[in-house]
């Protein structure tokens, strides 16, 4: 075979990431009570314990709250307790996220009767609320303020065992897990480089949220009289003292209270704030400086289709990535009705992309534009229904498995579309399906529509999804690696099939493929993609005779030639 130096593209350098902006919000409301906790007590811890005469005074400028029964600044005393409020949360918030974790996770290494006794256990302790149990700790160990921040801890850890063990019951049978412990990797070296990484993203959303649950909790023990003790104060306190002045001198809760509203808010900021930064998607968003995820002009003169009959007519495409990198350049080409376009090439050549584009389908993180877009006789550089497209473009996923809804029906799911956009009753839907599913050499189609995805194999669910799409009767079929599920020895009988129901129809497929074999014995034409850009197109007759130009076409034959010889 002869080789093919593929050309290395340029690096677009080092990115600077940019934190969330819900994550930066967060972080500056929850440094400014962090500040406010350390600075508070030396600046206002006079004016927020001394006693005074000044008993019971109204709001005003040398007192922004007024004054306690004691002369003591109310101001003050709710900053000053941010310091105890913060210390107790935190302590209590990691006492139940490191007790729990830890067991949740270990139990998954310990025998399989000892995770049985220790799941059944903690079962029963998550039936009760965790305050009632705080309830109970905190009643055994007595009142104060470092009590009941135990008995918190402890009341928490149930359910992050709960949590933490169901969200590492599929991580600890991956392949990588078990190859790891194969290789006499200790534990909880297991656990922290496999596990915990895999469970962060929900892990933090929930360790935010018990932040903000335990703050409550604690400031519930002291304002019952079993958490913080006098002389020291919490936001609890606080408003235990103020109750019994809550109707003479309302402005007493005021303080305490809207400092637990800002210290949750800026917990559950947090917590959001990093579960969208530890996603890779959300995160590319964030890092886009333009718009992503549609389909627009590209600002050149508007270009009318070639042939006004034709299905398909595609004119300068091009896909860019959130970091602004080109995808697809420029690519054009047109489909005939009833006409068979293949397209080839490697993984990441713009494929998928491209056929994403003429379904209307743009990724979230990519930016599409084009001189001209026709597809089934609609502009989709202008509003189209949705509707128009669901009705006149059929779409094939690649993967099966993850294309059906593990909840419902075949039957209801794969006649969605004819239901609500043909106006087809159930009934008709129902048995135009199980014809498409005949034609596909489906055992038992009838049955086949009362099951559930996972009852079928992924072959026999790309079967089921490819019936789906001819229900409709389209006039754009796509088809994304639709023979990907399917064995070698009947994805050409299929794909035969396939292209039969879709021209006598009248529709046009495009069918994309690794498979070089398959193309050549379905597909009109090809469409050879190569890093973006459309590199070669030729006839079925000559790709089967070899009579190609490009280099990249060249290897892509002589690869399949290597494959047919070694099966």
């Amino acid at each position: 075979m002869s080789s093919l130096a593929l050309p290395v593209e340029a690096s677009d350098g080092p990115r600077r990431r940019r934190l969330h902006p819900i994550l930066v919000t967060g972080i500056l409301l929850m440094a400014l009570l962090t500040a406010l906790a350390v600075l508070a007590p030396p600046l206002f811890g006079h004016a927020a314990t001394t006693l005074t005469s000044d008993s019971r005074l109204a709001p005003s400028a040398q007192h922004l709250l007024g004054t306690d029964e004691f002369g003591r600044d109310l101001f003050a005393r709710a900053l000053v307790a941010t310091r105890l409020t913060l210390v107790l949360t935190a302590t209590a918030t990691a006492l139940s996220v490191v007790i729990g974790v830890s067991v949740g996770t270990t139990i998954w290494m310990a025998p399989e009767r000892v995770r049985r006794a220790v799941l059944g256990v903690n079962a029963v302790a998550v039936a009760f609320p965790s305050l009632v149990l705080a309830l109970v700790i905190a009643a055994v160990l007595g009142a104060g303020a470092w009590p009941a921040t135990l008995a918190i801890g402890i009341a928490g850890c149930p359910a992050f065992v709960r949590l933490s063990a169901n969200m590492a019951a599929p991580i600890v049978t991956r392949d990588y897990v078990s190859t790891a412990r194969r290789l006499g990797v200790p534990g909880p070296l297991v656990i922290l480089r496999h596990v915990l990484p895999n469970m962060a993203e929900p892990m933090l959303v929930l360790v935010a949220s018990c932040f903000a649950v335990t703050m409550m909790e604690l400031s519930g023990l002291s304002f019952v009289g079993l958490g913080v003790q006098e002389p020291d104060f919490d936001f609890g306190k606080l408003l235990s003292d103020g109750l019994v002045s809550i109707y003479t001198q309302p402005s007493q809760v005021v303080g305490p209270s809207v400092m637990l509203v800002l210290t949750g808010l800026a917990a559950m900021l947090i917590g959001d704030g990093l579960a969208a930064s530890s996603n890779p998607r959300t995160r590319s968003r964030t890092r886009s400086s333009g718009p992503t995820g549609r389909l627009r002009p590209s600002g050149r003169p508007a270009v009318p289709p070639a042939d006004p009959e034709a299905t398909v007519s595609v004119r300068g495409l091009r896909v860019h990535s959130a970091a602004g990198v080109e995808l697809v350049k420029g690519v054009s080409f047109d489909v005939a009705p009833g006409e068979v376009l293949g397209i080839v090439g490697e993984s990441g050549s713009g494929k998928s992309l491209t056929a994403m584009s003429l379904a209307g389908l743009v990724p979230e993180s990519t930016d599409a534009t084009a001189d001209a877009l026709w597809v089934a006789g609609h502009d989709l550089l202008a509003p189209v229904p949705p509707a128009a497209l669901a009705r006149d473009v059929a779409l094939v996923y690649q993967d099966p498995v993850s294309s059906f809804n593990p909840a419902l029906r075949l039957g209801t799911q794969l006649t969605e579309v004819a239901r609500t956009h043909l106006g087809m009753s159930r009934g008709a839907a129902r048995r135009a399906l199980v014809d498409r599913l005949r034609r596909l050499k489906i055992t038992e189609p009838e049955r086949r529509t009362h099951q559930h995805p996972h009852e079928l194999s992924g072959g026999m669910l790309q079967r089921a999804m490819i019936a789906s799409s001819l229900l409709t009767e389209a006039r754009l079929l796509i088809a994304d690696e639709a023979t990907s599920a399917l064995d070698v020895t009947v994805q050409v009988e299929v794909l035969r099939r396939v292209v039969a129901v879709s021209r006598s129809v009248g529709a046009s497929v495009l069918f994309i493929s690794h498979d070089l074999g398959v193309v050549r014995a379905m597909c009109d034409r090809v469409l050879v993609l190569y890093r973006g850009e459309a590199v070669e197109e030729l006839s079925a007759d000559a790709l089967e005779q070899g009579r190609v130009s490009h280099r990249y076409t060249r290897r892509l034959l002589e690869a399949a030639e290597y494959v047919e010889a070694i099966r």
